[in-house]
């Protein structure tokens, strides 16, 4: 019986920051950033939202492992966001795997093993990376996000041959709790450490799927320690053509995100029955060997790594970016910030507010968002069903600029939305230039973060305009 990758999706952010603008280490190329209405938790939404989109509607994971190093809260789970936003069962376990790099390699070894046990998992890695001001991992980091739903039968499009690990303690990167900046030892000293490592992981790997670095078609090899990479990639005994490209000159390296985005990036174009090499540098190493399936050509997902890499809107500017940071405190617009959300209105309304259900008529089939008892159309009462629209397109009926309300990212865009199939709906919008937007664009929905307050983050979705590559899909 076939164990792997059952589907996958990948969230690249559509703001870009030129490195060039960078001061005092500046660099070549760009970085991939979330919008200041994004984090962790929302572009792992997204990433799940396509993985699972190319699967049965009731196919729903067992489980949710979420990994990532900038939780948007400590205390409390951030996967049960990512559950409620996909409307899962409550059955459905979800749970963190945060504070390293390495938790992406725990959460896929994670699901393997339930996926050999027959169940359905699915792993999300979603990383916001930064530094201090001018740094080199504000210049080289990036924020992304990827999802694998591992299981086991003929709907594997990528089978796990085998998988090895190897574990030392050392300093290399580290940062304590509360602070936002990490620390890193002299480059030298990773690479001494690395290295070896890395060797003895792939040796394992290789012999637990029964084959030679040689033979190899695909390589991924990703990291947090740039040199450290690039001396791997030497010595493990892979062809050099097979190296998949990185994506750190256009994206950045988005952390737990990063081997899987790769990953994902050469599944988008792998033929089937090709032997596939995925090694991860993070205090220690991990290495996993694949074989793309027959069934690899149904499964892709509608929206590839190359076209969200190519729809990145750039000329982000250094200042804005530094503020969706938390890094430059700037006057706000002149109406007052926020109040937090309260937590029972929004445990009662959670289908609404995070998974955006709303309710058709049974009597007249008029859809109502929020969900109603009473129909705005024939006034019948309590003869709803539940009709989930996250997933719905809509066109913009009409819009409005304001510049007056509280945004980090002042103006904005306020749009009143006719979903397909019925269904009308008043809704911010976001990615959107307020200088093109118009009456009859095509919208899709984002899961987002409306704003913080106290220490709350006020999770709820926005409308994203449809771009030109996504029309047909």
């Amino acid at each position: 019986m076939r164990v792997g990758v059952v589907a996958y999706g990948t969230y690249v952010p559509w703001w870009r920051l030129d490195r060039a603008t960078i001061a005092p280490a500046p660099g070549r190329g760009t970085r991939a950033v979330a919008s200041y209405d994004e984090d962790a938790t929302s572009m792992g939404v997204e990433a799940a939202r396509l993985a699972l989109a190319s699967t049965p509607a009731d196919a729903a994971p067992d489980a949710v492992y979420f990994a990532t190093t900038a939780p948007p809260y400590l205390d409390k789970t951030n996967a049960t966001a990512i559950h409620a936003a996909l409307d899962l069962p409550p059955s459905v376990m979800a749970v963190d795997m945060v504070g390293s790099v390495r938790s992406a390699a725990g959460a896929w070894r994670a699901s393997i093993d339930a996926a050999s046990a027959g169940r359905l998992t699915l792993a999300v890695l979603g990383d916001v990376r930064t530094g201090l001001p001018g740094s080199a991992d504000e210049r080289d980091g990036g924020d992304g996000a990827t999802a694998l739903l591992f299981g086991a039968g003929d709907s594997v499009i990528a089978e796990v041959l085998g998988a090895g690990s190897a574990t030392a303690e050392f300093l290399d990167r580290w940062r304590v709790p509360g602070e936002s900046a990490s620390k890193v030892w002299e480059e030298r000293f990773g690479e001494h450490a690395y290295v070896p490592l890395a060797e003895a992981a792939v040796a394992d790997a290789c012999k637990d799927a029964g084959i030679t670095p040689d033979a190899v078609q695909h390589a991924v090899v990703t990291g947090t320690h740039a040199r450290a990479v690039r001396r791997v990639v030497r010595s493990i005994g892979v062809r050099p053509e097979t190296l998949a490209p990185d994506l750190t000159a256009e994206l950045g390296h988005t952390g737990v995100a990063h081997a899987a985005l790769v990953l994902a990036d050469v599944l988008d174009r792998a033929d089937p029955d090709r032997l596939v090499l995925v090694v991860q540098l993070a205090d220690g190493a991990d290495a996993f060997v694949l074989r793309t399936t027959p069934a690899l050509g149904t499964g892709r997902p509608t929206r590839p790594v190359a076209s969200q890499v190519a729809a990145g809107r750039t000329g982000l500017r250094y200042d804005t970016f530094l503020t969706w940071r938390g890094m430059l405190r700037r006057e706000p617009p002149r109406r007052p910030e926020p109040d937090r959300p309260a937590a029972p209105p929004s445990f009662r309304r959670e289908a609404w507010k995070f998974a955006f259900v709303g309710s058709r008529c049974r009597a007249c089939g008029t859809c109502q968002l929020p969900p109603q008892r009473v129909c705005v159309g024939c006034h019948a009462i309590d003869d709803m069903v539940r009709e989930r629209l996250a997933d719905v397109r809509a066109t913009v009926a009409t819009f409005t600029v304001d510049h007056l309300a509280y945004s980090l990212s002042p103006p904005v865009v306020a749009a009143v939305v006719d979903f397909d199939g019925g269904g009308r709906y008043q809704c911010e919008l976001t990615d959107v230039d307020p200088d093109t937007v118009a009456i009859g664009d095509r919208i899709e929905m984002s899961f987002r973060r409306l704003y913080s307050a106290d220490g709350v983050h006020d999770y709820f979705w926005k409308g994203r305009p449809v771009r030109d590559d996504e029309r047909s899909q």
